[in-house]
């Protein structure tokens, strides 16, 4: 039979366990029927991608083909990986590769052991040895039953053995633990009950019957074999470990047992010893015979041999109580050596311990990084040296790389079935009397359903066994393959090319073997995956499917071709390939582009390179191209087609990178370059963006070829340096060039660069001398130059004052250089400064005078005669000048002269003057002159700026400020400056800086009065430093009766406040009467203009109406009844006054304004004034006196609604007050009469029966919390205040009282007494003194409080924390006055509403 591919062995070859090598199964012994045509792999994994289902599906193994019945293992679903197993994923849009996402594949095969799984299932059904419990392996595999049995499996995964009988199960329980031993020459077996037995695997003998290792009742949780076949621990239920020791004398075997941790000291649910494999026999550490326990509180590591010793104890951190403890040794290599290490866990969190045997014979533990993850772990296994799979509670396996605590792979196992030992951790066998926690943990607890041996793991289901192991590399890739993911195949396949892939199995020899086998697989995945592109391109439907399809592929191909440096393969086989497909060979010239530029590709075959050419000409990517020719080896081109191409389409940087690199010819591409752009400049046409990217290019060629550097990247080869360098030299410098003609002017070049850019050619020539110093020709060509460049520039028209100045600044740059060598005439600089100074005409001023200032600022040999220099300059207005040349004789208040002199810079002077005056370095003379000349030039700063100058004065003039506002002539600019500079002062507060005083603020209230009236307010309620009586005067000076309202005022003078305000508004009134009766007979133009003013003055009208009620508002609070008379009665008869005056004019909007004004005057006056006095006033009035009374119906019936609101709104408050009392007192009431029921029928202190005897008159008190008392009783106890005689007198209950702290007598809380209770009873039982009624009973109310009642007072109270609805009711209206008429505030909203809430819920 042929084995599959995807088979796994069970072990290693060196444990000679292989399960691929599968004998023929008796189909009658496992009643298997017949299948007539067995399927085959291909249908199976047809089938598989079909299927839409997850294709992890556990078969009937009832109805196993014969001939299929082996250990063929079936890929299972990813969750983590990028090789998912659900079929849709295959049909998703795929993605271009991210390079920095790590693909790990299918890094674990999941394998269905098919034959263990039939005669599992048999075995249960044919001879009833129940269903599985426990699984165990080694050289063998050893299944435990429900019902007793152990059923031993070869390495052909036949049955062998079947341990034990269905009688045994009978006595002893499941099969609780299984455990083999290194040899594999004996098996424990642990039972449900307790009993543990020993086994002969070669025979299938039963060599010990082990009763009384523990405690009886207990299950046994786990049995362990230690490397020393004599040696074992078990684990029972009480949480207790015993170590076993075989002996062997006289023929007779026993059993030793010894207790190695009680359960009575915290619970061991979880055992792990040292198992060493067959290559670490020799390690030191074995002497030990380490054994781990995971209790539920903590993990110890404890050594057996020599003697027992405990060498480390770890607690748990914080976890579920319900996670179940894990425990895993393996030996790992860490710096070269090769030591044991724990791994374990308890939640989310992998803890490693590194265990080493120190030179001193002691054991050392080291902790190290742990893993966290985000889920519940219930079984944790190693799986290799650096892996581990783990378990969670939701049946996920999790395959973890520890160095770097990624996640490689996640399946899904729940439709394994998995079996869970929760009944033994309950002990369910023997009653359950087991712990809670212990019970607890044992929801999750799997220990005996997977087992780890020689980097396999085996897991038992319900029905099935199946086996995990890694995948070598090279079935990680061809899984990636089969699902057509040939991008995540190469990705995974590069990292195990560069070694860093996790889980990496297969791989042997050196490092570069190793790269070599995986290229060669590499190059297989790039010819196959090459085939699958171009077969299963689209072939109909738009272009851009088709590019996108290509797009995906492409560049994959040629990034790892590259990066297995296999060219030829990309250019040969590949191309050769896609170039069938014009698309593909489209997107395949395109994406070379990339890799050119980031010198990854230097190197094009020349078919290539023709259709490279080709393809981005068609297309018109000429940037492209010409990106890609600087970048390649020029031997690959055919340089004369090239070159062609780039002439004609203007790439001027692929043209002089083929004339450099390909001809060692760097003059050409100048000359090429000047032809163009040459003749356009001469002729003075103006450049296009073309000639001015061309002239940048040449003067970068240019610079770059004198410093050496190749253009456009690169450098020039070493021995060509100097001679490129002299070639460029020679070029510049020509006389003539090749095609002149008569009209040319001399050296052309020159004058073609310096037309273009003066400046920029300049910088060029002056890096360039700045290299060739120690040349001898270089110094020799570098005076060339400049005799050519004074010769062309000076006395030459063509040229500005800035190019001219600009040439002279390089000269003095040069000229002031310590080892120059040039050589200029000293009297060229002085006819420059006559063409700066003097031209012929006034224009380019700022461009001359800043030519002449960087001349000036060179220094050096540049020396110019100052007395000359300073007249050209004044006479130019060159101002800068000026002030470089008083800067240098320290003459600065000459400065401020040329600030105030310069328009362009006027501005500038207040931050001059302040830096001069703040910084140090100066002399205090020389401050003192620059002070002076600020003072002389004051009313010009002023009128300049005076907020700057207010500044200016504050930091530096505070001694002057009365000198200044003295000489200040203008009261304009006086009153600018006095409002900036008290300004700054009112800003600074308590870190003045001036002494001002008084006198300067009544200035300022005196200029504003007369320039900005409209500002008078603000001003007098900002500022606080003016006199009050001089300030008065200052504003009746100037009737401004607003301001000297609120002088008045704030002096008190309450009625002279008044009468001001009251002026104004008569006068506003007056003019609005006037305009009212001047519009009457006017034109149509006229009267519109009229209603205008009239609009105009009406507001100003409201405006000082609001301002007079709001000043009586302020006011009448601290007057009497006939003060407050005084103030609104005059107010109101002016209102009415001016209606009758505007009674006969036919504006109606104008009357109707002063009606509402009037109304409102009511309406604010009612707060205040009694309302009989009110209609008094008004009746007394000549308007409404006399006449019908509709005149003065409107005024009557406001004031009457008002009055109905008010009333309404106190019957409605009134309602509420008394429906929140009633309903608390109800509560209240309830409370107490709320019948009692005792808790019991006896006294809490005495414990007797109330009815101690039957004939006696005895007092029993219940209190609310059901407690019940004798009088006595709580007499003695000293319970109550006073005297218990008393009958009103309050009691506490004794047990309630003592629980809380204490007696409850009057001195423990007097402040208490105001909760003392709402219902407590006393009842009293007495005697009739005729006898006919003796047990009747009389009851006595006491009113007092307990705790609970306490506690539910405090409860009820809390219900109306917060204002009360009174106090929300009262802000409604104003409560000051006791003779309120009900009018409410203007400051109310019209549309107020009252916002009533239903009183709070009390739940019974």
């Amino acid at each position: 039979m042929s084995q599959s591919p995807d088979s796994r062995s069970l072990l290693s070859a060196s444990s000679q366990l292989n399960l691929m090598e599968v004998e023929s199964i008796d189909d009658k012994e496992f009643d298997i029927p017949q299948v007539d045509t067995p399927p085959t792999l291909e249908s199976i994994l047809s089938q598989m991608e079909e299927e839409e289902e997850d294709p992890f599906v556990l078969e009937d193994t009832c109805l196993l083909n014969t001939d299929n019945m082996d250990a063929q293992s079936y890929d299972t679903s990813s969750l983590a990986s990028s090789d998912s197993g659900d079929p849709a994923h295959l049909k998703r849009k795929r993605r271009t590769l991210d390079q920095n996402a790590a693909v790990h594949g299918s890094v674990l095969r999941l394998s269905l052991l098919k034959g263990i799984s039939a005669q599992i299932v048999a075995a249960a059904d044919k001879v009833d040895a129940g269903l599985p419990t426990a699984i165990a392996m080694s050289g063998v595999i050893a299944v435990g039953t429900s019902h007793g049995l152990a059923l031993v499996f070869d390495t052909n995964q036949a049955l062998r053995l079947c341990l034990g009988s269905k009688t045994t199960g009978a006595e002893f329980g499941a099969v609780s633990a299984l455990s083999i031993n290194q040899d594999c020459s004996r098996v424990l077996c642990g039972f449900a009950k307790g009993q543990i037995t020993m086994w002969d695997l070669a025979n299938g003998k039963l060599l010990r019957t082990i009763t009384d290792a523990h405690p009886p009742g207990t299950a046994i949780l786990h049995v362990k074999f230690t490397d020393d076949p004599t040696l074992a621990v078990c684990n029972d239920s009480g949480g207790s470990v015993f170590e076993l020791t075989f002996r062997r004398v006289m023929g007779i075997r026993s059993c030793d047992s010894r207790c190695l941790f009680s359960g009575s000291k915290g619970e061991v649910c979880c055992i792990e010893p040292l198992r060493t494999p067959p290559d670490f026999r020799d390690h030191p550490i074995t002497c030990y015979s380490l054994l781990a326990m995971a209790s539920l509180t903590k993990i110890l590591i404890i050594g057996l041999k020599p003697s027992l010793n405990v060498w480390m104890t770890l607690p748990y951190t914080k976890s579920d109580p319900s996670s179940v403890p894990q425990l895993a040794w393996q030996f790992v290599p860490v710096q070269k050596t090769v030591n044991p290490m724990l791994a374990f866990c308890k939640g989310d969190s992998v803890h490693f311990l590194l265990v080493k045997k120190e030179e001193t014979d002691t054991i050392h533990v080291i902790k190290q990084r742990q893993l966290q993850l985000s889920c519940d772990i219930i079984s944790l296994n190693w799986i290799n040296s650096c892996s581990l799979v783990l378990l969670d509670s939701h049946e996920k396996l999790h395959v973890v790389d520890r160095p770097t605590q990624d996640i490689l792979e996640t399946l899904d196992l729940e439709q394994v079935q998995l079996v869970y030992n929760s009944r033994h951790f309950k002990s369910l066998a023997t009653g359950g009397n087991v712990s809670q926690a212990l019970a607890l943990v044992g929801e999750k607890a799997c220990y005996q359903s997977l087992s780890s041996y020689a980097g396999q793991i085996v897991c038992l289901g319900t029905k099935s066994a199946h086996i995990m192991s890694l995948r070598n590399w090279k079935e990680r890739l061809d899984c990636l393959l089969k699902q057509e993911h040939f991008t995540e195949a190469l990705s995974l396949a590069w990292s195990f090319h560069e070694g860093t892939a996790k889980a990496v199995v297969g791989l042997h020899g050196d490092s570069q073997k190793r790269k070599a086998v995986i290229s060669d697989k590499m190059v297989e995945i790039l010819l196959h995956f090459t085939e699958y592109a171009v077969k299963k391109c689209p072939e109909q439907g738009k272009l851009q499917v088709l590019e996108q399809h290509f797009q995906e592929v492409v560049p994959v191909l040629v990034d790892y071709c590259l990066l297995l440096q296999k060219a030829d393969l990309l250019f040969n086989q590949l191309y050769s390939r896609l170039v069938e497909n014009m698309v593909a060979k489209g997107v395949f010239l395109e994406s070379l582009e990339s890799y050119i530029v980031a010198n990854r590709l230097g190197h094009i075959t020349t078919p290539v390179m023709k259709d490279l050419l080709a393809h981005y000409h068609d297309n018109g990517m000429m940037d492209s191209l010409e990106r890609c020719i600087v970048h390649l080896d020029v031997t690959s081109l055919d340089i004369q087609q090239v070159v062609q191409v780039c002439w004609n389409n203007q790439l001027y940087d692929a043209v002089i990178y083929i004339f450099n690199r390909g001809m060692n010819d760097y003059i050409t591409p100048m000359e090429k370059l000047f032809s163009v752009i040459g003749p356009r400049v001469r002729e003075g046409r103006s450049l296009t963006g073309d000639d001015v990217v061309m002239g940048n290019k040449l003067l970068v060629y240019i610079s770059c070829c004198l410093a050496g550097r190749a253009y456009p990247i690169g450098d020039i080869p070493e021995d060509l340096v100097v001679q490129v360098k002299y070639q460029v030299f020679e070029f510049l410098i020509r006389l003539h060039s090749g095609d002149s003609s008569q009209k040319e002017e001399v050296f052309p070049f020159i004058h073609t660069l310096l037309h273009f850019d003066t400046r920029e050619f300049l910088n060029v020539l002056a890096m360039t001398f700045d290299d060739v110093q120690n040349d001898k020709q270089a110094l020799e060509y570098q005076q060339r130059i400049v005799d050519i460049l004074l010769q062309v520039m000076v006395d030459n028209p063509d040229f500005t004052p800035s190019q001219v100045g600009g040439l002279f600044t390089f000269l003095a740059r040069q000229l002031a250089k310590p080892n120059n060598t040039l050589f200029v005439n000293r009297n060229l600089f002085d006819q420059v400064l006559e063409f700066l100074c003097c031209p012929d005409d006034d224009s380019r001023h700022t461009e001359r005078q800043q030519v002449l200032l960087e001349l000036l600022q060179v220094g050096g040999v540049v020396q110019f005669n100052e007395e000359r220099l300073f007249t050209l300059a004044e006479k130019a207005k060159f101002y800068q000048i000026c002030e470089f040349l008083y800067e240098k004789k320290h003459l600065y208040d000459r400065i401020v002269d040329c600030y105030l002199q310069d328009p362009l810079r006027k501005a500038e002077i207040f931050s001059y003057i302040h830096n001069l005056m703040s910084m140090p370095g100066y002399s205090s003379e020389e401050k003192l002159k620059v002070k002076e000349k600020v003072l002389q030039h004051m009313q010009e700063l002023v009128s300049l700026d005076p907020g700057k100058l207010a500044d200016l004065v504050v930091w530096h003039f505070t001694e002057e400020v009365q000198t200044i506002i003295s000489e200040l002539q203008d009261d304009s600019l006086l009153f600018q400056f006095l409002r900036c500079l008290l300004k700054f002062q009112e800003g600074c507060q308590a870190t003045s800086r001036l002494p001002l005083e008084s006198e300067f603020y009544e200035l300022l209230l005196d200029l504003m009065c007369r320039f900005e009236p409209q500002e008078l307010l603000k001003f007098l309620h900002t500022s606080q430093h003016y006199r009050l009586e001089e300030a008065i005067q200052i504003t009746e000076k100037y009737h401004c009766n607003e301001a000297k309202a609120y002088l008045l005022e704030k002096k008190g003078d309450i009625p002279g406040a008044f009468a001001g305000l009251l002026q104004t508004l008569k006068e506003r009134l007056d003019v609005l009467a006037a305009e009212m009766s001047g519009g009457i007979g006017g034109g149509v133009d006229g009267r519109d203009e009229e209603e205008a003013n009239g609009e105009f003055t009406l507001t100003t009208v409201k405006s000082s109406l609001n301002q007079m009620i709001l000043f009586c508002h302020r006011n009448c609070q601290n007057l009497d009844q006939e003060q407050r008379k005084d103030l609104w009665f005059p107010l109101l008869d002016t209102m009415m006054a001016s209606q009758k005056e505007v009674m006969g004019l036919s504006d109606k909007h104008i009357s109707d304004g002063l009606k509402e004004m009037t109304l409102k005057v009511l309406n604010c006056m009612s707060s205040f004034i009694s309302l009989p006095a009110i209609i008094q006033q008004i009746l007394q009035d000549p308007v409404y006196g006399r006449g019908k009374l509709a005149e003065i119906q409107g005024l009557i019936l406001g004031m009457l609604d008002t009055f109905t609101y008010e009333q309404t709104l106190l019957e409605t408050t009134t309602n509420l007050l008394n429906h929140d009392l009633h309903w608390s007192l109800a509560h209240l009431r309830s409370a107490v009469t709320k019948g009692l029921h005792p808790r019991q029928d006896c006294c809490n202190i005495c414990l007797q029966h109330y009815k101690r005897k039957q004939d006696a008159s005895e007092e029993i008190i219940v209190f609310s919390c059901g407690h019940l008392y004798h009088l006595q009783c709580l007499q003695q106890k000293d319970s109550g205040w006073g005297a218990a005689s008393e009958p009103q007198q309050p009691w506490r209950c004794y047990k309630c009282s003592s629980s809380h702290g204490g007696r409850g007598g009057a001195c423990s809380e007097p402040n208490r007494s105001r909760s003392a209770s709402l219902a407590q009873t006393r009842f009293s039982s007495g005697h009739h003194e005729k006898g006919t009624e003796t047990h009747r009973k009389k009851v006595v109310a006491v009113a007092t409080l307990d705790v609970q009642q306490e506690l539910s007072w405090d409860h009820l109270r809390g219900l109306y924390r917060g204002p009360s609805r009174l106090s929300i009711l009262s802000e409604v209206s104003h409560g000051h006055s006791s003779e309120k008429a009900g009018f409410l505030l203007p400051a109310q909203p019209e549309s107020f509403h009252l916002k009533l809430a239903p009183p709070p819920l009390f739940e019974e």
